[in-house]
């Protein structure tokens, strides 16, 4: 799973210049993904494409939760990035 982890968050930040993201560190911004690797799995299809991911406990952007306990809150906290 580190590596699988590096691929989603250190290499993308590396790669597309984010300094201030990709690692959890004091002082950098963290979006936080909590799953269960047991049951993580992934349910889309071409016939049905927005099928969510099991597994996905809780999800944290700029420190609020956008998914409790598997549920979406329809919380909006994020933002698009840019490469500065």
């Amino acid at each position: 799973w580190e590596e699988a982890i590096w691929k989603m968050s250190g290499f993308p930040a590396k790669r597309f210049g984010l300094k201030d993201r990709g690692q959890l560190k004091e002082g950098l911004a963290a979006d936080i993904v909590v799953f269960d690797p047991e049951t993580l799995a992934d349910k889309s299809t071409w016939s049905d494409p927005l099928q969510p991911a099991v597994g996905v406990e809780h999800v944290l952007v700029n420190g609020q939760r956008v998914i409790a306990d598997g549920a979406v809150t329809n919380q909006l906290p994020g933002r698009v990035l840019r490469r500065s």
